[in-house]
């Protein structure tokens, strides 16, 4: 009675930030999936593996698969997990019998709770892993305490989740044909009337979602990168007055070689330092006559496709422009919607802020604008 698995590894990973599948961030120097194909592959009861993964990971999927020496086959997954595991299913041998689906961010799964799975569900027709919930939980509504729930009667359900391959494509078919989600495999399976039957698992069998998560367990931090920028131009009759992207009705206009945007300039700048590109200056030269008049904010999308394609992501950009004159809060929303939309960022990461220097220096006597930018990077 052969059994299969389906590693459900197909996530947008968004609560993990940073852009990359979480299942491919390193615990003890290996990538978190890397552990729970270790667990399936070396099982004497594990027949054949399917990775449900997304399109652009499939590649660094199939490499880690050769490398651990079983049978295993990945498969492109769906919008949501439920949609995936359907997907792992379809992609078993015919004559495997027995699932374990088992979500490939948990890398601490140990052979024994494989073992207890696959006994209770051949016993049973269907069975989870999980541990006995610790904490007291509370039931909550609009921020009030509802009610306190009897923590003897909770269980925490963990992966890997077993059951006879005809009943869970059954479960799942039923739920699609229905319109029905669910955060779990065994809740499919519920719905059909089925006992499921709970196992021990390990309180170490975490599911890693959050950058908090991989720290506890000692894995990979990300470490943002910083960037600085500045920029200054001088006032001039005769000129367009930009900023961020805005023009901004005024008798005085920036002097520069393009439209002079010290707003769009220093956060170009600060993008290139974070990722140690040099600057605009090497870039796009003064000297050069293609960008006589250019479009600063052209110019900043051109640098945030060069940081993407060194395989960094923006993960927010603080923004301070120092104008004595002329008072620029009017147009703040403006050029706050041009920097995240040009930054691919949502506005609640752009920071915009304005400030005079009482009179002082060149800001101050109105001869210029400066600009100063801070933005953070992170390694995808």
């Amino acid at each position: 009675m052969g059994v299969g698995v389906v590693l459900a590894a197909a996530g947008s990973s968004q609560r993990m930030g940073g852009g990359k599948n979480k299942v491919l961030r390193l615990v003890e120097g290996r990538p978190i999936i890397a552990h729970s194909l270790e667990a399936f592959s070396t099982c004497s009861l594990v027949d054949q593996i399917v990775i449900v993964t997304r399109r652009e990971d499939q590649g660094e999927m199939e490499r880690l698969a050769r490398e651990c020496g079983a049978e295993v086959t990945v498969v492109e997954g769906g919008r949501e997990r439920q949609e995936s595991v359907y997907i792992g299913l379809q992609a078993l041998r015919p004559e495997i019998e027995w699932v374990l689906i088992h979500d490939a961010a948990r890398p601490f799964v140990s052979q024994e709770m494989i073992e207890r799975a696959v006994q209770a569900s051949r016993a049973h027709g269907a069975a989870a892993v999980g541990v006995p919930v610790t904490d007291t939980i509370k039931v909550v509504s609009e921020g009030i305490i509802q009610n306190t729930l009897d923590r003897s009667t909770l269980w925490a359900v963990q992966t890997p989740q077993a059951f006879a391959r005809e009943l869970i494509l059954t479960a799942h078919e039923r739920a699609r044909a229905e319109g029905f989600i669910a955060t779990d495999d065994c809740a499919l399976v519920e719905r059909l009337g089925h006992k499921v039957v709970m196992v021990e698992g390990d309180y170490r069998n975490i599911k890693i979602t959050t950058a908090a998560d991989l720290e506890r367990v000692g894995g990979e931090v990300m470490i943002p990168l910083v960037g600085y920028g500045y920029d200054v131009h001088r006032l001039v009759a005769g000129r367009k007055l930009i900023l961020a992207g805005v023009e901004i009705p005024y008798d005085l206009g920036l002097l520069g070689h393009s439209d002079a945007d010290v707003a769009a300039h220093a956060v170009s700048d600060a993008l290139l330092g974070a990722a140690a590109l040099g600057d605009i200056g090497d870039l796009f030269p003064d000297t050069d006559p293609q960008y006589a008049g250019a479009d600063s904010i052209a110019l900043l999308r051109e640098v945030v496709t060069l940081v993407k394609a060194h395989g960094l992501e923006l993960a927010n950009v603080d923004l301070t422009v120092a104008a004595q004159k002329p008072k620029l809060s009017p147009w703040k929303a403006q050029m706050r919607a041009n920097l995240a939309q040009v930054l691919g960022l949502p506005e609640s990461r752009v920071g915009v802020k304005f400030t005079t220097t009482e009179g002082l220096g060149f800001v101050g006597r109105g001869e210029g604008i400066a600009a100063q930018a801070v933005v953070s990077l992170i390694k995808i």
